[in-house]
């Protein structure tokens, strides 16, 4: 008689091996390997066998490029994201922590492509139709052309899209469905896996845009299987701290434009609206204060005004807490204060803030670092006037940034009278520019 076969899965990635490994070598995560059963086997196994069809190459000049069709959803902050509005046939995944606007942006996004005359169809499987009606009044979302769906059985849901046809199909979430051709729970690998190729499936085939909502993990992953990050055309996070009102919506892959742009959305009682005056939400004006500098960064091709706070205080403890900047990038600039300019912050709490949930991945910000620190540690304070702008090497050089002219043009519509930088721009009218080319003639100017 033969030998059963075994089959071990990751329930983090999806890895198979033939036998129960403690760390899973694709992924690292520790005691996720579960055995699956005969029927799981040999689903995997006949849903692998994949017919080829015949195909030939083809020259790159002979082949003409498809005209990209797009629809508005009416939000300018989430077209801009998109790189211009929905694609047909697109699948997007959406992803964010709890609360923090998933369900009412798309919502909302929904409402509005109803009013065009497009059918969309709204499936959930964590809340009822009476809880979604009452979250859709008071959003103003409520649309004749939008229709819900309470159901968590993929079969069921193909059968309702052959009924009308639906143009947008929105998933709360995936998380949730489960196949009837699969023996493992919703949510599991398997599930996830299987569920989202069936909707790109239909996506191209019908010419439908599906949006995904995708709970995260811990450590601010979506949920599942990494493949279902590679199997979309558009992966989207949500960022910010779900108890203020600002939240910001990142791209990290697009197939279809830029994944540089940035939505900055407010939550308000009417749920997520764009939000119009954002220059002023992350950084506030007043009296100077120690332990505050300003600084512009780029988010995609828009320039932000954003406050850095420090606060330094003597301890028999030290501690380096960070918020919306770079741990290892504050270590550095510390070690290079106390080398270049002996200010020993061996015995000191070190925190530093990046106000408005913003997190900061460019280099621009260390100036504002710097003199923040510096300014809480010797309790001087920094005028809300000036703006500080460049990348500290570890030589306590002051280098270049990219797009300095965008953002002395911000700095100017912000009403800054100061900006200190390493060098000028080409355009500099009604504005002063202090060059310092070391941290010293920063300090100097302080």
């Amino acid at each position: 008689m033969a030998k059963a076969k075994l089959v071990f899965e990751c329930s983090a990635c999806g890895n198979r091996q033939s036998k129960w490994m403690g760390k899973c070598p694709e992924c690292g995560s520790w005691d996720s390997f579960v055995e699956l059963n005969k029927e799981q086997i040999e689903f995997i196994e006949k849903t692998s066998k994949v017919v080829q069809k015949n195909s030939c190459a083809q020259e790159i000049c002979d082949i003409k490029i498809e005209e990209i069709n797009r629809i508005s959803t009416d939000d300018t902050e989430l077209d801009l994201v998109l790189g211009g509005g929905i694609v047909d046939g697109s699948l997007v995944l959406i992803g964010g922590s709890p609360g923090i606007g998933k369900s009412t942006l798309l919502l909302k996004i929904g409402s509005n492509l109803a009013k065009k005359n497009i059918n969309v169809l709204y499936v959930s499987g964590e809340e009822s139709l009476s809880q979604i009606k009452m979250r859709a009044d008071r959003l103003n979302a409520v649309n004749k052309n939008l229709f819900l769906l309470t159901e968590i059985s993929l079969e069921n849901i193909k059968n309702e899209l052959l009924q009308k046809e639906y143009k947008i199909l929105i998933i709360d979430s995936i998380q949730t469905l489960f196949s009837e051709q699969i023996a493992s729970a919703p949510g599991s690998v398997s599930q996830v896996r299987e569920i989202t190729f069936e909707l790109m499936r239909i996506a191209k085939e019908r010419g439908i845009c599906v949006f995904i909502i995708g709970h995260i993990t811990k450590e601010g992953s979506i949920a599942g299987p990494r493949i279902l990050e590679h199997m979309v055309d558009v992966v989207l996070y949500f960022e910010g701290d779900a108890s203020k009102e600002l939240r910001l919506l990142r791209g990290f892959k697009n197939r279809f434009g830029s994944t540089s742009e940035v939505g900055i959305f407010e939550m308000s009682a009417k749920g997520l609206i764009s939000a119009k005056d954002i220059a002023s939400k992350f950084f506030t004006r007043g009296k100077a204060i120690a332990g505050s500098a300003i600084t512009i960064i780029m988010e995609g091709s828009r320039p932000l005004s954003v406050e850095i706070q420090a606060l330094v205080c003597e301890s028999a403890y030290p501690k380096r807490s960070v918020t919306g900047y770079d741990r290892n990038r504050l270590d550095m600039i510390l070690a290079l204060l106390e080398r270049k300019i002996g200010i020993a912050l061996g015995h000191y709490d070190v925190f530093v803030n990046v106000t408005g949930g913003v997190k900061i991945s460019e280099t621009a910000a260390d100036l504002a670092v710097v003199a923040a620190i510096v300014s809480s540690f010797k309790n001087r304070p920094i005028s809300k006037e000036s703006a500080f702008i460049g990348e500290v090497s570890l030589n306590g050089e002051i280098r270049d940034v990219f797009n300095l002219d965008a953002r002395v043009k911000e700095a100017k519509m912000q009403k800054f009278k100061s900006i200190i930088a390493p060098s000028k721009p080409l355009e500099e009218k009604n504005i002063k520019i202090f060059i310092a080319n070391e941290i010293n003639q920063v300090l100097e100017w302080m």
